[in-house]
């Protein structure tokens, strides 16, 4: 996951210097700047624990590492799949034009939403009425 938030903050980093980044309107150029910052957000959230790891190693704070490695985690995945949602958006709006854009941001909204929120809290929910294995 860090590796794909990294490749996806530089692409999204490189954008503005291409050719065809004028064809964005200002609302267009909102949302990239809006997914811009998610995606920066979202790599320094996701690569957080790595470094208070490597900061706390051997201290024996492994418990406080775990909680702020935790809640890093689901900030940056939050955050990665606003900049993605927006990324979708945007590419639509260049290809597509912005009824498709504003349709496929939404469906990737749902679809984070599904696999990243409601499923895992489904399956959380039906593990307390199942016996432990």
């Amino acid at each position: 996951m860090q590796t794909g938030v990294q490749l996806l903050t530089g692409f999204l980093l490189t954008l503005p210097f291409q050719q065809r980044f004028d064809i964005l309107d200002h609302s267009m150029e909102v949302v990239y700047l809006a997914t811009v910052s998610a995606a920066v957000l979202s790599t320094a959230l996701l690569i957080a624990p790595v470094a208070m790891h490597r900061l706390l190693f051997r201290r024996h704070r492994v418990g406080e590492l775990v909680t702020a490695a935790h809640r890093c985690a689901y900030a940056g995945l939050v955050l990665l799949g606003v900049a993605v949602t927006g990324m979708t958006v945007i590419i639509f709006d260049a290809v597509a034009g912005r009824v498709a854009a504003l349709i496929a941001g939404g469906c990737a909204l749902v679809v984070f939403a599904a696999f990243w929120w409601v499923l895992p809290l489904s399956m959380r929910t039906g593990e307390q009425d199942s016996p432990r294995r």
